[in-house]
């Protein structure tokens, strides 16, 4: 597939999937459109100077960031199978030769902010037009238009970054190439889970202004949705699509607020008084430096003694305490993690013996739900 793309907020003309492959379509048993694909399978007319190929290390990872985020509940693509091929790659960031692999994953689109990008960049209308359709068709039946496609996607992608703000995930490189129109985590190069709760950590070494840090990925997400809706001024007009715009916002707040206290076994109550915890929650943790996955895990009831948060946690808890618990206490000893530290640990018994038995193991500790 061929798209533009906004990369680092610079406009780049000479973008496309360098080693993806749109294999087949097919429909989910509710009736959803859904795309098969495959990444690093090779050569595509895109792929300017690149072999067109995925390291058996970068399959691992977009594996194990997938089944992760969905244990958290985010919305992401699926990792369906990671297949390793017996050839050698020559790789600047890893140990070369390094094994080959190709990664089958699933999405319901495939189509990005940038696809829409590309038609307005040669100002062909009739494409921009097509492609609405087809959109509205597929994804969004019950819009008209291109502006009440456009606060669709606002609302789809709204919710995904709720989501990896409440699960500390950290994108890393979130150009508009990189964004779909059906609000899916896809495309996983650089990225990190946080730790412990830092606002500027950032997931690409080269990043070096801390534009998708993990504080700053609300306000990134909102401007590239301010691309697509550019694209789209082609043939919407631009009030219509101004007013879709405008509810990114109060749709990501109650989205980070619905993440929040599901990741707690909190029910809200519907005030106020919901959006202030949230914001206390994330001050608390960013000035404590506590364990950010132990923190979820434990008081959404699975530690027997809270205590050890201390003194410096007592007004929230007051407040924590004024909630209605909604789900039983998890099973589950330790939260299941996947800090950066982990992924090497992972990938060395693979790569010096070629056991995995340890990634096997993680990955049946994430919970699995339906796409």
């Amino acid at each position: 597939m061929r798209y533009h793309g906004h990369q680092f907020r610079h406009y780049n003309s000479d973008l496309g999937d360098g080693r993806g492959f749109l294999y087949a379509q097919l429909y989910d048993a509710q009736g959803k459109l859904l795309d098969l694909g495959t990444k690093g399978s090779g050569q595509t007319p895109y792929s300017r100077r690149g072999d067109g190929r995925l390291t058996l290390l970068g399959g691992v990872r977009e594996v194990l960031a997938t089944r992760y985020l969905e244990h958290l509940g985010v919305n992401t693509s699926r990792s369906l199978s990671l297949i390793e091929t017996g050839e050698e790659l020559i790789r600047g960031d890893e140990p070369s030769p390094t094994r080959s692999a190709v990664l089958v994953r699933c999405n319901h689109s495939h189509i990005r902010f940038g696809t829409f990008q590309r038609h307005a960049f040669f100002t062909d209308r009739e494409a921009i037009e097509n492609l609405i359709q087809y959109c509205l068709k597929h994804f969004y039946p019950d819009a008209q238009d291109g502006a009440e496609l456009l606060e669709q996607v606002c609302l789809k992608s709204a919710d995904m970054v709720a989501g990896w703000m409440a699960a500390g995930f950290v994108h890393g490189v979130m150009n508009t190439d990189n964004m779909n129109i059906t609000g899916e985590s896809f495309d996983y190069g650089p990225y990190r889970f946080l730790p412990t709760l830092k606002s500027g950590m950032t997931a690409a070494y080269f990043d070096h202004n801390g534009l998708y840090a993990f504080a700053r990925q609300p306000e990134s997400m909102y401007w590239n949705l301010a691309q697509l809706a550019q694209s789209l001024s082609l043939v919407t007009e631009d009030q219509s699509l101004l007013k879709s715009l405008e509810s990114f916002a109060p749709a990501y707040q109650t989205a980070l607020r619905d993440h929040v206290f599901r990741r707690l076994a909190l029910r809200p109550k519907g005030l106020e008084a919901d959006t202030e915890f949230v914001l206390s929650t994330f001050r608390l943790l960013e000035e404590s430096q506590v364990s950010w996955p132990h923190f979820w895990h434990d008081w959404q009831g699975g530690a027997s003694d809270k205590e050890i948060y201390g003194a410096a946690f007592n007004d929230w808890r007051e407040d924590y305490s004024r909630y209605e618990t909604v789900l039983e206490p998890p099973k589950e000893e330790g939260p299941a993690t996947l800090i950066y530290e982990e992924i090497g640990e992972l990938w060395e018994p693979i790569a010096t013996r070629d056991d995995w038995s340890l990634l096997e193991g993680k990955l049946n500790g994430f919970k699995r739900t339906s796409l």
